[in-house]
Parts: structure tokens; sequence; C-alpha cells
């Protein structure tokens, strides 16, 4: 489980295509300091699996339906890419809860800046939709954002200097995508209540 609290900017140093998956190298000097084989560390808000861990390198083997699912295709030698390491337990949530596992892509709309922050706003697929309210949380590539406003196929977040400094939605530009992961919570209690729904028309 990790929390949307981005803990450095990373870099792709390798890319190889295996056919139906792909194998990425990537440079993060904190989040690799303690990382073994078989840790877990979200990449763009996708929670990978270490292969190797080499210096502050580390390789993640990504299979077709990760790379189908997520923009993590499209990340080339050079890509910077958001770097977080699951939650230590007993450590404060600083963020909310995130899962690593991408519900969908959207896409940068537009940025307003403005002197102390940036509005960004974003496309968000149909299907998602349902499950993202004003001030409600979202992961945007891995960072725990609070929607602003929450449209029908959009939503907009506010940036504060240090999501734009330190993080890649400081560098996305209109067209570029994002990984979207909507809060969990909203998922279960839609489940819930269709469950319910259904027991009650028995």
């Amino acid at each position: 489980m990790f929390t949307g609290i981005v803990e450095e900017l990373g870099e792709v140093t390798a890319v190889e295509n295996l056919g139906d998956a792909s194998r990425f190298r990537l440079r993060g000097p904190v989040v690799t300091e303690d990382a073994q084989h078989g840790d877990s560390i979200a990449v763009n808000g996708v929670c990978l699996t270490v292969v190797e861990h080499e210096g502050d390198e580390f390789t993640a083997d990504v299979m077709a339906e990760t790379l189908e699912r997520s923009s993590l295709g499209a990340l080339a030698v050079g890509s910077r890419v958001n770097l977080e390491r699951p939650m230590a337990v007993g450590a404060r949530l600083g963020g909310h809860i995130v899962q690593g596992h991408v519900d969908g892509t959207g896409a940068v709309i537009e940025r307003r800046p403005s002197e102390n922050w940036e509005i960004v706003k974003v496309s968000l697929p149909a299907d998602l939709s349902r499950y993202v309210v004003e001030k409600g949380s979202i992961t945007v590539d891995g960072i725990s954002l609070t929607v602003v406003d929450a449209g029908p196929d959009y939503f907009t977040v506010s940036l504060i200097p240090t999501t734009l400094a330190l993080t890649t939605l400081g560098r996305k530009q209109p067209g570029d995508p994002v990984n979207l992961e909507v809060d969990v919570v909203a998922k279960y209690v839609e489940r819930l209540l269709g469950d319910r729904t259904r027991e009650t028309a028995k």
C-alpha cells in the first residue's frame, strides 16, 4: 500500500522489449537505498516489483496488461517518473490509501498558472467519473491529490510549488497521458450498495 506522497523524481535509464512484456531500469537513489529483490516500488502510480537492484538503479518487469492499462508503455530512456516506496507500518498516512493499481489513463487538457499555484485540468474516462467527487481524493501518476472540480469527463487539481517542482506534473503538457487511480473506498461502497440493492429486489 502507498500513500501517494512521491519520494523522488526518478529517471528511466533503459527499456528492454520482451515481446509480451517490457523490462525497465530506473534510477532512484532514495527508493533504492534499502531496496531488496521482490520489494514493491510505485512508478508513476503503478506498483512494480524489484527484479534486480544495483547501486541507485533497479529493474522491474511490466507485463502487457499493465502496459495497456497504464501510460508506462509510453516511457522511454530519459523519461522522468514519480517514485514511492510502500508505506511502513506505523508511519503517517500523508496522502490517502493508494494501491498502485491503475484504473485507467487520462490526459492533461490544460494548465492555468497562478502566482502561487497552478490549476491542471485532466480528462477522465467515462467509467471512472462516478468515483470522482469535488474535494475527494484521486491519484494522478502516483500523486495523491484533492479534486477541485469534478465534471462528467474531466477533473481539475490545484498544484502547489512543491508538487510542480518535485513530480512529473510540473512537466506534463496538454496531451500528455497520466495514470489514474480512484479512491478504492468509493469502489467498495459501490459494490456493497449494489449487493444490498440486489438482495432487496429478490
